[in-house]
């Protein structure tokens, strides 16, 4: 899979169906306007076909940020009409990243601010460099950090996010993590993205279909009440029990040996 039609990521899949997505707008990967166009684009090239089982989303490695937030240069022309009229097409547009049909692990080897840190939530999975900050600066710039709450969602103390939303301060990766435990490994730069395909190399050898409907699930539960997550999963479940590869499963943990998954 290449990403040669896109402007601002790239994307390689490997054998193993591990997809690492760069991320890479110099200086500091900031998000334009045109960028979330890209981001919808790049969740359907890999939804088009099976070849991707997970997701790395990095920056190129000498980045002055993962994603430094939004491009603030797009502002300064709108007024309120414009301003909805942006917003209604990045609606439309980040909505396919976070229900991209497979986990997605960040990979963070620099800095996450505003739209960064979101984009960083919406990941399965977050491997952090010790060196990188993470900040909602908008109040700042005299604008709302309109991602900010989804962190709560996360287990950030809602108390630490409103600090981050009206204070503008950065939290260091290792703070954050003292508080929330929002990161799975926060390790040194040059091992965060050797940590990051260690995990992706784990579940990319897991039935594609399974992580498809965890993915799902996963997703669905964060606006369910626990009965009506619990009950869609039972329906899903439902639906992988016929499956080969479910029974495949099944047989390899009985026979003590590993599963051979067909994505059948």
């Amino acid at each position: 899979m290449s990403g040669k039609s896109l402007k601002y990521f790239r994307m390689e899949t490997d054998e193993q169906g591990i997809t690492v997505v760069t991320f890479d707008r110099p200086p500091v990967n900031a998000v334009s306007f045109d960028v979330y166009p890209e981001l919808r684009q790049m969740a359907e090239t890999i939804e088009a076909s099976d070849r991707t089982r997970v997701v790395v989303l990095t920056s190129p490695p000498g980045a002055r940020a993962w994603c430094g937030g939004a491009d603030v240069r797009d502002f300064l022309p709108l007024d309120a009409k414009t301003r909805m009229d942006r917003y209604a097409m990045i609606n439309e547009c980040l909505p396919h990243f976070y229900n991209l049909s497979r986990p997605v692990i960040g990979a963070i080897n620099s800095h996450a601010v505003g739209v960064g840190l979101v984009l960083a939530a919406f990941c399965d999975l977050r491997v952090a460099s010790r060196e990188a900050f993470f900040a909602h600066p908008e109040i700042d710039r005299g604008v709302i950090a309109g991602g900010g709450s989804f962190l709560t969602r996360l287990n950030v103390p809602a108390a630490k996010v409103r600090e981050m939303i009206y204070t503008g301060r950065r939290l260091m990766a290792e703070e954050l993590q003292e508080h929330s435990g929002f990161f799975n490994y926060v390790v040194p730069k040059d091992q965060v993205m050797p940590k990051a395909l260690e995990l992706a190399q784990v579940i990319a050898k897991k039935s594609l279909a399974a992580l498809k409907v965890n993915k799902l699930c996963n997703n669905a539960s964060e606006t369910m009440s626990w009965l009506d997550a619990y009950k869609l999963a039972q329906e899903k479940s439902a639906i992988l029990t016929v499956t080969k590869d479910a029974k495949e499963g099944i047989r390899a943990f009985l026979e003590k040996r590993k599963p051979g998954y067909q994505d059948q």
